[in-house]
């Protein structure tokens, strides 16, 4: 259907509408208008006559002439559906080996070009920045986010889902089940260059990065994106609602005249490690030096199926984990940091995920090579095979871990997943988790199925099934289930979520993650975006109210809670939340919530005021306040939790954090204090020094985690490692762990 053809049906209809509804329903039709076309928005990669240089400098390279300009982009925010306030222009060309892209971001005032920081992968958010994402398959579920700010750095994620839900401007998803997996790296090249005109930048994605199908002209889902800091501007080639990001794919405009041989590479990866480890607990002091190698590989067997293998899978680079303090009776999430588990995890991830983490992870990929008592375990080797084949995304993994005498026997795990993708981010899947002790017949397997339906653009249903083994001391042979139903609707204005879920008391996948066994959930969320006009500075308002419980099968009420609660975001880039929350809990079993202060077994009902601040996070210097105060179980609780950010420049940034409970108890007193600091110098975009520096007074522990890294590719390079942890009661006891790592490894690229 034409413009004009929409555009006459449009009138039509509001001729007939009565005048005091004519101005509500013009709106609404613009704005519907401008969606049902975003996806009209179309461009011809030209074949390069020559190839650019990649320096940056797009204005005075010639082999960008004749390629087509894309530009007119149009806001998300502040002012949505306005044309953006700086003029941006883009150009595709492509040669046999490489995508290559340009982007030049004029700015009326250079001086004023913010950049928040210089390292590979860093958040994009608050700074002037440009991204695109590649629906490479053009299933509008799947696809590649590259990026960069005016400093040069690579900024790359898998989308998985093509959801791009946006609660608002400063939110984005990371990790295992979320819709943008920022942890996959590929080996690509982006240059930028500052001037008088703003700042331009050259990218060159190899496409042997990109999965896609083997017809020989491509057709591909396209959308671009420019981030203006000083102007907290977001804007898009193919217009995006607010609800959403660029990530929707479903709203993604098109290119085509792509024409390229599919064509297969390999990638090798080794390493060489020494390893320094010095430990000093109880009166047992021990020295341990340590020298190793391994490798890594990717085999493109196809353009679009690919396998990795690993041997003497080492993982020393790894950022320490980020301590947590536990008041409650469940067991605490930390999230996979490692490399090799984060690349296409979304592929493998069945579950359900809530605000606050997941309740249920069907393959929680820490259950590999790290023991339940924290210890590293050997992993010997193991391979993954990803991609599409027959019109299904396939993935199947399988990974050997060591013996270590006392502590874990070797282990074998698998991992099997198959999905089927449709149109309208629908979907519906498989996971098959197969774990095998080779010392013993303990094994241990769990199936689920999943998926979800798109009706329209703002609809989709989703469901999840699974059951496993039972526990070896069971002695029950049911239960052993979980299953999950859930609806959205996510408008414009309204953003509207229910969910009903179980998991049977002896539902045992061991390899995922769950947080609590044996019970009945029910969730509903209704969220409201509102931006008024010229109103004291506001930009949009988000009344909302969050609604959770948990009952046992008895139905006793183990957990509740109903958080009512309205964000004030400005125009300025400041925000302010204020919310009342309702929390039940149900104690059955008494428990100790910190030594010596014990939560007897009770129905408790509590309130409290909750609110936040945060000044403009794209200034140097920023501030994130979040408040709770009121009731806590059979007392109250003070807690305060307090961010602080600073950078010099482009290079320098740091972060405070520190997490305080005040908490008091007929049964007794305490305080919890976490703080965390952050520090990074980055001499350029690919040589950096982090530090990372804790201390939990519930454990009454300080640790130290700090990296140099010189990154030669996305996956290679220098690294070396320094970690202490030491006992601290009052002063720095003799109680500590050191240990020092230099590893190196080097990309061998074979076409």
């Amino acid at each position: 259907m034409t413009k004009e053809v929409l555009l006459m049906i449009a009138l039509r209809w509001l001729n007939f509408q009565k005048p005091y509804l004519l101005k509500n329903k013009l709106f609404i039709f613009l704005i519907l208008f401008q969606t049902s076309l975003s996806s009209q928005n179309s461009t011809n990669a030209t074949q390069a006559t020559a190839n650019p240089i990649i320096d940056g400098n797009v204005l005075d390279d010639s082999a960008w002439n004749n390629a087509n300009v894309i530009t007119n982009f149009t806001q998300k925010s502040p002012d949505e559906g306005e044309p953006s306030s700086e003029k941006t222009i883009v150009k595709l060309i492509y040669s046999s080996k490489f995508l290559y892209v340009s982007v030049v971001c004029y700015d009326s005032n250079p001086d004023g070009i913010v950049i928040s920081d210089s390292r590979r992968d860093a958040p994009l958010n608050n700074t002037d920045s440009f991204m695109f994402v590649l629906d490479t398959f053009k299933d509008q579920q799947n696809g590649y986010v590259f990026g960069t700010n005016a400093a040069g750095i690579e900024y790359d994620a898998q989308v998985i889902g093509g959801d791009g839900m946006s609660m608002n401007s400063s939110r984005q998803s990371v990790g295992v089940g979320a819709n943008l997996n920022i942890n996959w790296d590929a080996s690509w090249e982006v240059k930028t260059i500052i001037g008088d005109f703003g700042w331009s930048a050259e990218f060159a994605i190899p496409f042997k990065t990109l999965r896609f199908s083997s017809q020989e002209n491509q057709n591909w889902g396209i959308n671009f994106q420019r981030n203006i800091a000083q102007k907290n501007e977001q804007s898009f080639w193919a217009p995006i609602p607010r609800q959403f990001s660029l990530n929707r794919l479903s709203l993604a405009g098109n290119v085509t005249g792509i024409n390229i041989p599919s064509s297969r590479n390999i990638k090798i990866m080794p390493y060489a490690l020494g390893l320094s480890n010095n430990a000093n607990e109880e009166d047992v002091k021990s020295d341990e030096t340590k020298n190793d190698f391994g490798f890594d590989a990717k085999i493109g067997i196809t353009s679009s199926l690919n396998l990795d293998v690993t041997y003497n899978t080492d993982f020393a680079q790894v950022e320490a984990d980020e301590q947590q303090i536990n008041l409650d009776r469940f067991s605490l999430f930390f999230p996979e940091k490692r490399s090799f588990f984060l690349e296409n995890a979304g592929l493998f991830s069945s579950g359900e995920n809530t605000f606050y983490g997941p309740d249920i992870e069907m393959f929680f990929s820490r259950r590999i090579g790290i023991a339940n008592d924290g210890s590293l375990v050997p992993i010997l080797g193991g391979g993954r095979l990803t991609g599409e084949m027959g019109g299904f995304k396939i993935g199947a993994l399988s990974m050997q871990t060591k013996e270590v005498k006392n502590i874990a026997n070797a282990e074998n795990y698998g991992v099997y997943r198959i999905r089927k993708e449709l149109p309208n981010r629908t979907n519906f899947g498989a996971l098959i988790t197969s774990k095998n002790d080779l010392n013993s017949s303990a094994n241990n397997k769990a199936y689920a199925l999943d998926g979800a339906y798109g009706i329209g653009e703002t609809i989709q249903l989703k469901g999840f099934l699974a059951t496993s083994d039972l526990p070896a001391d069971s002695d029950n042979n049911s239960d052993s289930y979980a299953y999950m139903l859930e609806a959205n609707r996510n408008t414009q204005a309204l953003t509207t979520q229910l969910r009903y879920s179980e998991v049977g008391k002896n539902f045992n996948p061991e390899m995922g993650y769950v947080r609590r066994l044996g019970y009945r959930k029910i969730l509903f969320r209704i969220l409201n975006r509102t931006r008024p006009k010229d109103f004291y500075g506001i930009l949009e308002l988000r009344p909302h109210i969050t609604y959770w419980s948990y009952w046992d099968f008895d139905g006793f009420q183990q957990s509740g809670y109903l958080h009512i609660d309205n964000h004030w975001e400005f125009r300025n880039g400041y925000r302010i939340d204020t919310a009342v929350n309702f929390i039940w809990e149900g104690v059955k079993s008494p428990f100790e919530i910190v030594n010596g202060v014990t939560v007897p077994n009770n129905s408790y009902a509590n309130s409290e005021l909750h609110t936040r601040f945060n000044s403009n996070l794209t200034k140097p210097i920023s501030l994130i306040v979040v408040s709770k105060i009121g009731g806590f179980f059979s007392g109250n609780r003070r807690n305060t939790d307090t961010t602080f950010r600073f950078r010099l420049g482009e290079r320098f940034t740091s972060e405070i954090i520190s997490k305080y409970n005040d908490v008091s108890l007929p049964e007794g007193k305490f305080y919890t204090h976490l703080l965390r600091s952050r520090f990074t110098y980055a001499f350029n975009p690919q040589m950096y020094i982090q530090s990372l520096l804790q201390y939990n007074n519930q454990s009454d522990q300080w640790s130290m985690n700090w990296r140099f890294i010189w990154q030669q590719s996305a996956a290679t390079g220098l690294y070396i490692v320094y970690n202490q942890t030491q006992d601290y009661d009052g002063i720095p006891t003799d109680l500590n762990i050191r240990s020092l790592v230099f590893k190196y490894s080097y990309l061998f690229d074979i076409d």
